[in-house]
């Protein structure tokens, strides 16, 4: 690694120092850094864009959804992909200049920060025993706190294959933009380990506290809980809209046919609209099940699922 885990830590909480005193009147050590992990397909994208859409509302209440730093080719989107990409690959000079960027937007009445990226689950078993050695460092600087909501497995695994499909491929990853079928793919470690929930919580709560790692049951409306949680709900609410609609089985058939291609990222963005229209028009007629019933039985031996 650029540089030692402590230095980088020490590098942060001299960044941090000149809010110590704001902190202590407020009877607190730390600013609390709230991780959103996802997981996947539980409506994280719903999620960032409410609280990227409510910055204002969010500063007025001491809370922080930092904006990314755009010079170290992050994107633009509300969510923070730079947390586990930097961490899969041990990164961390750009790792700290994200931290140093989001404490450059800290005030002094800042009590909470939030980064949200559903990454954080997806690659979690990607990450090198340096980087969860990383995050126990960070551990140092802020009072930590996981989110992460868990949909029922086997409804999870479907929409996760899904999503895996529709990816575009990336190297060393078995499972994006490949042309595999529900059963193949179960094979394949990398897949079927996301299916181990309880490992995730019980090696998060190793790193940060038992107390300060938070498993929701997914019920649907996530933003509608965030708003809860965060003291944010007003009377005039309305549900939230979804925004990553599930394909159903005939657009899973013509993905695969993309993917034997092996066609670029590019080129399968621009196709992608034209398979949504598709999809709309023979959604009725698509009713063929992803899951038989042998994967099915797999599935649930696998799954390791949190019991709420």
């Amino acid at each position: 690694m650029e540089k030692s885990n402590i230095h980088f830590a020490n590098e942060l909480a001299d960044l941090l120092k000149p809010f110590e005193q704001s902190l202590e009147q407020r009877k607190v050590q730390k600013l609390k850094l709230i991780i959103h992990a996802g997981t996947p397909k539980t409506g994280t994208t719903s999620i960032q864009i409410y609280l990227d859409k409510k910055q204002g509302k969010l500063r007025r209440k001491g809370i922080l959804y930092p904006h990314n730093h755009k010079k170290l080719n992050n994107s633009n989107a509300p969510k923070h992909q730079w947390f586990e990409k930097n961490l899969v690959t041990t990164h961390l000079e750009n790792f700290l200049e994200n931290f140093k960027n989001i404490i450059s937007q800290v005030k002094e009445d800042t009590h909470t920060i939030i980064l949200s990226s559903e990454g954080i689950y997806n690659y979690w078993w990607d990450f090198p025993d340096q980087s969860k050695e990383l995050l126990c460092e960070l551990g140092k600087c802020f009072n930590i706190e996981i989110w992460a909501w868990f949909r029922e497995p086997l409804e999870f695994i479907e929409d996760y294959y899904k999503q895996c499909i529709r990816n575009p491929q990336v190297e060393n990853n078995p499972c994006y933009g490949k042309n595999l079928s529900f059963a193949d793919m179960l094979d394949i470690k990398w897949f079927s380990q996301h299916l181990n929930y309880q490992g995730f919580i019980t090696e998060c709560q190793s790193l940060f506290g038992k107390n300060n790692v938070l498993a929701f049951k997914y019920q649907g409306d996530v933003v509608q809980e965030v708003i809860q949680k965060l003291g944010l709900a007003t009377p005039h609410d309305s549900p939230t809209p979804r925004y990553n609609k599930s394909l159903n089985s005939a657009s899973v058939a013509l993905l695969r046919t993309i993917n034997h291609y092996d066609i670029r990222a590019k080129d399968k963005a621009l196709l992608m609209p034209h398979l949504r229209e598709i999809s709309g028009i023979i959604e009725n007629y698509a009713n063929d099940i992803l899951i038989d019933e042998e994967s099915r039985k797999r599935v649930l031996e696998m799954a390791r699922p949190i019991i709420f």
